[in-house]
């Protein structure tokens, strides 16, 4: 195949961040402007150059999905992969585009699992069997996983899940509290061992509390 010349560069009116490029006066192909930085007009291009320019264009393409997908929010790896592939990405290509992204800080899988730990004992307390499950689904490494949830206390998690939720069961008998707050806890992921001491403690504290505003 014999060399073509670079007849036109022209922004595309929809995506001004893509260019397209004119060969021999005819359009021959689209590509992301960082790709086209070294393209000038005259330029003879060979096969091999222009294979090679639609393939750093494929790249720069996966790693702009990429950014747009950690844009809302920190991702694991394995996130930014399923969603690289969602969008017809390459098998090949993602592996650099993962490169890139841990070159620049954007995704580290031991940061997102100890966010994603911190976050859910502030806000939303749940036990580490729970934990567990929730970062394999994200596609954490069970290392990490150890590596993160050294430390908790179940106990201390639980008591602060079930004291956020006390207020839905302020005013039930003691019966309903039991049954409603056990399975509450259950569902956070929490063992009847760890769970039970708590529920009882809870009520213990709220019914303690009670007196002591009525003798006030």
């Amino acid at each position: 195949m014999m060399d073509r010349k670079v007849t036109a560069l022209k922004s595309q009116k929809r995506n001004p961040q893509r260019v397209n490029v004119f060969l021999d006066g005819e359009f021959a192909f689209g590509l992301s402007r960082i790709a086209t930085a070294w393209l000038q007009i005259g330029q003879e291009l060979s096969a091999n150059n222009i294979r090679e320019l639609q393939a750093a264009d494929q790249q720069e393409t996966a790693y702009q999905k990429a950014l747009h997908f950690l844009s809302y929010r920190p991702r694991s790896e394995n996130e930014v992969r399923k969603n690289l592939r969602k969008h017809n990405i390459s098998d090949e290509a993602i592996p650099d585009v993962l490169d890139r992204l841990r070159q620049n800080g954007l995704v580290d899988d031991v940061q997102f699992a100890q966010t994603w730990v911190e976050n859910r004992s502030e806000f939303r307390p749940r036990g580490q069997w729970k934990l567990r499950i929730e970062l394999r689904q994200k596609g954490i490494g069970d290392d990490i996983i150890e590596e993160i949830l050294q430390g908790l206390d179940d106990d201390e998690l639980a008591y602060r899940a079930a004291l956020k939720q006390l207020r839905k069961y302020r005013g039930l008998e003691r019966a309903d509290y039991r049954r409603k707050m056990s399975a509450f806890l259950a569902r956070r992921g929490f063992g009847y061992g760890v769970a039970a001491p708590v529920v009882e403690r809870v009520w213990a504290e709220e019914q303690y509390n009670l007196s002591t505003e009525d003798n006030a």
